[in-house]
């Protein structure tokens, strides 16, 4: 019996090649496994042995040889075939053992160039796993370390289910499948070209393939799926330079993530790094209840839980700076599912462990974070595949559209605003004043409600608030825009386009509130 052993991950390879070779396997290999296997006392042989014929091409030619591919592929139940291999003095090849050096850690290196890229592409690795996997009944094909127990005790029992065979063959084409997916995604441009400052991806070189692949690794099974009849498991993305984000954070405390925590924490962290001041956001349900800035983070909660103290409650926080003690304190009587943070002091942290149900997150960094150039949805049968909107309020294209135009705070709250209600379900509105907000309306069918919601919230801090929509009016009197006139605020920002827009600015003229037409619109359905 052969078996050609060539590995990246080199977990157990001692093991698993020394009891190969009890089980009377001849065992060839390449470069570093065959350096780790023969340290391990076990007999192994250069593949050039198995070919006769040396490596060339500064390794770029190794095992694509006859005497590999056809020992891969040859039928066992076809007698043509296994003349044909005596014929040619060709050896079959009962097992391969192959996984592939990560390609996204090659293009992840900032100082990486094309020719190291090219490099790094294996091609006699894939090629080999597709073969055995393609011949599955003759062939067992290994990727995964944790296969290798089962491998062998199917081997000393002699009994190998042919649905064994096929679930390995499966892992095997999904392997190179990922890999092939990173090359792509490197040879479309996608972590050649890094996005710009402003996080938006460059249209010319990223453009949507006629085909496209997602790679994505699982981190682990979820207790269950939204709901507790469905079952449920997180993946990351393996794409080169996809970036970090709550997939990526360390647990410090707590319970395991359930799907909704993963997705009320992602919604929450996302949100929070795109405030240039240190930040609290709490998240309900997928959508924030509260968001304010301010120097002290512990003034940032307490402003951002004011914003709507009853919500809050089972809720996610996600801070943009480390949590304080005073921050800690400020919780106290309130109950939260997860924190997220990218720091905690000492102090702060071991008051937190005491709750025993919250789940303490610490993310590795928020540069980059909420920067991904693409965010998919799925559809029955399909997927809907967007840039994501990186355009941060500071590089919005603000046109004034009233006689007023806004004063310097107010510009400061109507752009803290605009980041804001870019987070909130659609119809979304937020009124915010010194950039925290007051109310948020969100998830409604018509623009009007989520006003008066709002409204609700805020009370009498509508006053001299500020208002982002996040699209536009499509009515103004006795409606969206006048009631939140009436209610005192100062300043409007909302896309335009309605065919309204003229009663919009006559109604914000009226009370002598500026509006601010946005250069781009924020649905978040």
């Amino acid at each position: 019996m052969i078996a050609i052993v060539a590995v990246y991950d080199k977990t157990g390879i001692d093991e698993f090649a020394g009891s190969l070779a009890k089980l009377g396997f001849e065992i060839y290999s390449t470069g570093g496994t065959q350096k780790a296997i023969a340290d391990a006392g076990v007999p192994v042989q250069p593949i050039s042995d198995l070919t006769g014929f040396p490596e060339m091409l500064d390794g770029r030619v190794k095992t694509l040889h006859p005497k590999v591919h056809g020992g891969i592929l040859a039928r066992r139940d076809n007698a043509d075939h296994m003349e044909q291999l005596r014929e040619a003095e060709i050896a079959p090849i009962d097992l391969v053992c192959v996984n592939l050096y990560p390609f996204r850690e090659t293009v992840a290196k900032p100082d990486v160039t094309e020719d190291d890229a090219l490099e790094n592409i294996d091609i006699g690795g894939p090629t080999m796993l597709r073969a055995a996997a393609k011949n599955y009944p003759s062939v067992l094909v290994l990727v995964d370390p944790s296969d290798y127990v089962e491998v062998l005790d199917s081997l000393r029992n002699e009994k190998i289910p042919l649905e064994f065979r096929r679930r390995l063959a499966q892992k095997a084409f999904q392997h190179v499948a990922s890999y092939d997916t990173a090359i792509a995604g490197f040879l479309r441009g996608a972590a050649a070209h890094p996005t710009s400052a402003s996080g938006r991806a460059d249209r010319d070189v990223d453009e949507f393939p006629d085909e496209l692949t997602v790679a994505l690794e699982k981190v682990q099974d979820l207790r269950y799926g939204e709901n507790p009849h469905l079952r449920g498991a997180i993946y990351r993305d393996s794409r080169p330079g996809a970036p970090q984000g709550i997939i990526d954070s360390e647990r410090l405390h707590g319970l395991d993530m359930s799907y909704l925590n993963y997705f009320d924490a992602d919604a929450a962290w996302r949100a929070v790094v795109e405030f240039e001041r240190p930040t609290i956001v709490i998240v309900k349900h997928a959508t924030p209840c509260g968001i304010a800035s301010d120097d002290d983070i512990a003034k940032a909660y307490e402003r951002a839980f004011d914003s709507d103290p009853v919500s809050p409650f089972g809720g996610i926080i996600a801070a943009s700076q480390t949590v304080t003690w005073e921050m800690t304190a400020a919780m106290k009587g309130m109950r939260y599912d997860v924190i997220v943070a990218p720091d905690y002091e000492d102090r702060a942290l071991e008051r937190l462990k005491k709750r025993r149900d919250l789940r303490i997150l610490k993310m590795p960094s928020s540069e980059g974070s909420g920067h991904a150039q693409w965010e998919y949805r799925s559809v029955l049968g399909g997927l809907l595949v967007q840039e994501s909107d990186n355009l941060l309020a500071g590089d919005l294209e603000l046109r004034v559209a009233t006689k007023r135009a806004p004063t310097a705070n107010e510009l400061r709250d109507l752009r803290f605003a605009w980041t804001a209600v870019k987070y909130v379900k659609s119809n979304a509105i937020v009124f915010a004043k010194d950039e925290a907000t007051v109310g948020i309306g969100a998830g409604q069918q018509n623009r009007r409600k989520p006003v008066e919601l709002a409204l609700e919230l805020a009370g009498d801090e509508a006053k001299g608030a500020v208002v982002a929509s996040d699209a536009f009016f499509p009515f103004a009197k006795d409606d969206a825009v006048e009631i939140a006139c009436r209610a005192g605020v100062t300043a409007i920002i909302a896309p335009s386009g309605s065919v309204r827009d003229d009663e919009t600015v006559e109604v914000c003229d009226e009370y002598g509130v500026a509006l601010v037409f946005a250069g781009a619109r924020a649905f978040r359905h």
